[in-house]
């Protein structure tokens, strides 16, 4: 059996809703579990962690990233495009480049910055399957994921259609048979989904995107084979305005509708972005259980638009935040995200359109829900031992009148005391042990010369 208390805190965020979100005292972890919170004093021996001039969030939980994006920070073809010509310049026109060197050099990349930033679980959505490959992608970022000690949800991506550019200047996107796509990701979770409530290793099913990755006539296989499987299902959805134009000029819909008369809603079903939603379907995602993973630097970055995630929330809607692809963000930041988030939604809407709290709530308790894993996203007694300890020595700290909302308001890089995952410490002091950043850094400039060659 293995034990530690963390005492000395300022404060403690839940991750609860309402006045049970705010509490203090000391945290026992026992053997990777949340043993007893409040006036706690150690017992002999037993290892004891000081958050003097800190405060306690539980692990943050992105629930939408593109890894293998990493490598693709700031490409100056697509700086200054929207979504469509993004996708043509930067990931699509570099996709091939991606192969398990810097695969795995992006991964660490971006777990790295997750980390750091106190995340402690990412849903990673890749999409890059091609039968040219000699090497399997979810084994590569697994293996990173484990070393690094941060829990993972693979969400198996991939199309069965290719999506039209105008140029033939770069591969298209690599596209597979729906039964290949499917037995693959049933090989996938057999190899590494693990539903335990302690799992470091979880996968889904994960088309593109519905509208332009898969015939419609393939839709309804694809949720009924993620619920024979067990496996829940993810894509993006409503990104843009374009994107809702080309629903309902084809299918005669607006996408929430259209996915809907296909299945594709549910307590196990959550979409990327949803930035472009009519009342009446954030009213449809929000009766139906279905997540949102709300991506608001990206969407910025990209000029698609706010997601109306604060109105889906005040619904009972299940609301998440996600840092989207580094190659459209430019950073995989959890901090930075939430600081955004609470931000954009007050510039729209006015000053009570979102609190700090509620930025707080879908970063940890909501990704937890949208990912359909309980046991993290609180800091409650039974709960896994996945716990962010913020440091508040900075300048930009000095003079707070409130420090447990410090972290999200006051901007910056996070300055992480520890960060632990199932009661494992994964950084340390703004460390990750075992994790050389310099090579890191040598390593991610060899791979972007040769992407860039």
């Amino acid at each position: 059996m293995t034990t530690m208390l963390i005492e000395n805190a300022a404060g403690i965020f839940t991750g609860r809703p309402g006045e049970a979100m705010r509490t203090t005292g000391a945290i026992r972890v026992r053997d990777g579990v949340i043993a007893a919170m409040g006036a706690l004093q150690a017992e002999p021996g037993e290892p004891r962690l000081d958050a003097s001039g800190c405060v306690i969030y539980p692990g943050l939980v992105s629930t939408h990233h593109h890894m293998f994006q990493s490598v693709l920070k700031g490409v100056r073809d697509g700086i200054n495009l929207p979504l469509a010509g993004w996708l043509r310049s930067v990931p699509y026109r570099h996709w091939s480049g991606i192969d398990e060197e810097a695969l795995a050099v992006a991964a660490r990349i971006a777990l790295a910055e997750l980390l750091l930033s106190g995340t402690t679980t990412v849903a990673d959505h890749h999409y890059l399957f091609s039968d040219s490959y000699r090497f399997d992608p979810a084994q590569v970022i697994f293996d990173v994921a484990r070393s690094l000690g941060i829990r993972l949800v693979f969400c198996r991506g991939g199309a069965t259609v290719g999506r039209k550019f105008d140029t033939d200047e770069f591969p298209a996107m690599p596209v597979q048979s729906l039964d290949r796509m499917l037995q693959s990701v049933e090989a996938c979770a057999q190899r590494f989904h693990d539903a335990s409530p302690a799992s470091l290793t979880r996968v889904a099913v994960a088309p593109t995107t519905p509208t332009w990755s898969l015939d419609p006539g393939e839709l309804r296989e694809v949720i009924a084979a993620a619920r024979r499987m067990k496996l829940r299902l993810h894509s993006h959805l409503s990104e843009t305005s374009d994107y809702v134009d080309f629903c309902l000029s084809v299918h005669g819909k607006r996408p929430v509708h259209w996915v809907a008369e296909h299945g594709w809603l549910g307590e196990d079903v959550w979409f990327a972005h949803l930035v472009h939603l009519d009342a009446e379907e954030v009213g449809i995602l929000a009766s139906t259980g279905t997540g949102m993973a709300h991506c608001p630097q990206s969407n910025c970055r990209l000029g698609s638009g706010i997601a109306p995630a604060d109105a889906m929330a005040r619904l009972g809607g299940a609301v998440s935040l996600g840092v989207d692809g580094a190659a459209s963000n430019e950073s995989a930041d959890m901090l930075s995200e939430m600081h955004s988030c609470w931000h954009t939604h007050r510039a729209l809407k006015g000053a009570h359109a979102v609190t700090a709290e509620d930025v707080v709530h879908w970063a940890t308790a909501g990704g937890a829900r949208v990912l359909g894993m309980p046991s993290i996203g609180t800091l409650v007694p039974g709960q896994q031992a996945d716990i962010a300890i913020f440091r508040l020595d900075q300048p930009r700290h000095f003079g707070m009148h409130d420090p447990m909302i410090a972290p999200v308001t006051c901007a910056g890089s996070a300055d992480i005391r520890y960060l632990l995952t199932g009661g494992r410490i994964v950084v340390e002091n703004g460390v990750i042990p075992g994790l050389d950043l310099q090579k890191l850094k040598a390593d991610a400039a060899r791979v972007v010369t040769r992407l860039a060659a």
